[in-house]
């Protein structure tokens, strides 16, 4: 005896029907399993209530961790950034060895390394500084995220931060990968950093981060019986002075693993 509503049909359509349910064929489905509509919804709901990795809770995948390479902090009312002491080791060179080699000319092998492990060092502390100036340039210019959240961030690509600090875009491409910053916010990619340019009605272009964020903010305000269309966000963005076409919103919203409307629907309770 099947207790809960449509469970026994649920099972059916998990069994057997999954790729009729995936591309939403529920006419086909109806009369495939002679069901009313309203017995396949509340067999529907079931199923997408479902977990499809169930075997994850009994075996968890391993927690990645990242070792932030800078530390932004807000200290007397000023955003401050430094490198991280973890992030690299600190090297430095014997000195009582390094006074061994003075004056003799036996050592010319042991005098190279010397002078190779000295350029180490030192292109570990320009890596350091470079580091240094292109997080306090972001910084500077996404004060607004770090004070109010995405729908603050500012556009920027990395030749807004080259010709400010002066250095080629491929160096701040490169200083950028793989690099993480620790903010109140919580811990970033470098590279989240950075997004496009959008323009908008009072002159000032909006990051494509922000609006991204403002149609999150949409849709997780919407009236769940009556979601929003991405033409209806199209629309709101207008409102507050941002142009985008409807095939941008809904770029954005797939992007953001956010379903359509007609798939956001949720029927009123019985």
């Amino acid at each position: 005896m099947w207790l809960c509503p449509g469970l026994e049909l649920a099972v059916e359509l998990a069994r057997d029907h999954l790729d009729l349910v995936a591309t939403r064929q529920h006419g086909e489905l109806r009369r495939t399993l002679r069901a009313s509509e309203e017995d396949l919804q509340d067999a529907l709901a079931l199923v997408k209530g479902c977990n499809p990795k169930p075997g994850l809770a009994v075996s968890p995948a391993a927690a990645e961790y990242v070792i932030p390479d800078v530390f932004v902090r807000k200290v007397d009312k000023r955003w401050q950034v430094e490198i991280s002491p973890t992030g690299v080791p600190r090297l430095s060179v014997n000195q009582t060895y390094a006074n061994l080699l003075r004056g003799s000319g036996d050592h010319a092998v042991l005098r190279s390394q010397l002078q190779e492990a000295r350029w180490l060092i030192r292109s570990l502390e320009i890596r350091n500084e470079t580091l240094l100036k292109v997080a306090t340039s972001i910084v500077a210019r996404q004060t607004g995220f770090l004070e109010h959240g995405e729908e603050h961030m500012k556009p920027m690509v990395l030749r807004d931060i080259a010709e400010e600090i002066g250095m080629h875009e491929s160096t701040i491409s490169r200083v950028t990968t793989n690099k993480y910053m620790h903010t109140p916010r919580g811990v970033f990619e470098f590279k989240y950093f950075f997004s496009s340019h959008l323009a908008s009605a009072t002159g000032e272009d909006q990051s494509s981060t922000s609006v991204r964020a403002k149609i999150k903010r949409f849709i997780s305000a919407e009236n769940p019986q009556k979601p929003l269309s991405d033409s209806k966000i199209a629309s709101l963005l207008a409102d507050e002075g941002i142009k985008v076409a409807r095939r941008t919103v809904a770029k954005y919203r797939e992007g953001m693993n956010i379903a359509s409307s007609s798939e956001r629907r949720q029927r009123p309770a019985r």
